[in-house]
């Protein structure tokens, strides 16, 4: 498990259930049907959350050398083991470097052409709009702080915190990642915030990203 449920600062009702699956074999797509079938169970019967997201994984992937600074690191730090082993004791201890921020996020610009679309395809609906506005405002934050991640020399898995840090570095850009922490929790169907993100911050941030610490490695 991770995000707000296993920090226990989750909100009853309003936020999100996150489960990560490591799986012994390559996950299937009839698994990952499965994943979103059971997503879908989660949201309708508990009202307790407000969604469920289901990642699936194999361990092979998970604890490999090209995502040791990205899945593995987000395993071993960010993950609370629920069943089963606990791949953390195969991965290393970590430190807000450059290449943990490279590796995490550096790939923000390859997003940002699926997001244009998927905004195109939301058109002006509030109900397809608002989980576009908490998915994207959560990505660039998490971005933002990772950016300054090495100079702030720590973590926090706090938006709110994560936009602080970065206005310490970037204060021209502090009130639009400050807006972002805020959506990240309390999301609204705005288009206008969308497009803010994705032809504004999104590639400002991804551009600065690039310059200060590369492009994350292709991944397959």
């Amino acid at each position: 498990m991770y995000g707000s449920v296993p920090r226990g600062t989750a909100r009853p009702g309003r936020s999100d259930l996150d489960l990560l699956l490591v799986l012994r074999d390559e996950p299937t797509e009839a698994d990952r049907a499965d994943a979103r079938l059971l997503d879908a169970a989660l949201d309708r019967e508990f009202d307790q959350i407000d969604g469920a997201g289901t990642l699936l994984v194999s361990r092979v992937q998970a604890v490999s050398d090209l995502e040791r600074h990205d899945l593995g690191w987000f395993l071993a730090c960010l993950c609370t083991p629920l069943l089963g082993a606990d791949l953390a004791v195969h991965l290393p201890r970590y430190r807000p470097d450059s290449l943990l921020a490279r590796e995490t996020n550096g790939d923000l610009a390859l997003l940002l052409p699926g997001w244009r679309e998927r905004v195109r395809e939301a058109g002006d609906r509030e109900e397809a709009l608002r989980p576009l506005v908490r998915g994207m405002s959560r990505r660039l934050v998490r971005t933002g702080f990772t950016l300054v991640m090495p100079r702030w020399n720590g973590w926090t898995s706090d938006l709110r915190e994560m936009a602080e840090a970065f206005g310490t570095y970037h204060p021209e850009r502090a009130p639009q990642m400050r807006e972002a922490a805020l959506l990240g929790y309390e999301p609204r169907g705005d288009l206008a915030v969308l497009r803010a993100y994705t032809d504004d911050l999104g590639p400002w941030l991804a551009g600065e990203y690039a310059r200060v610490h590369g492009v994350k490695a292709p991944r397959p």
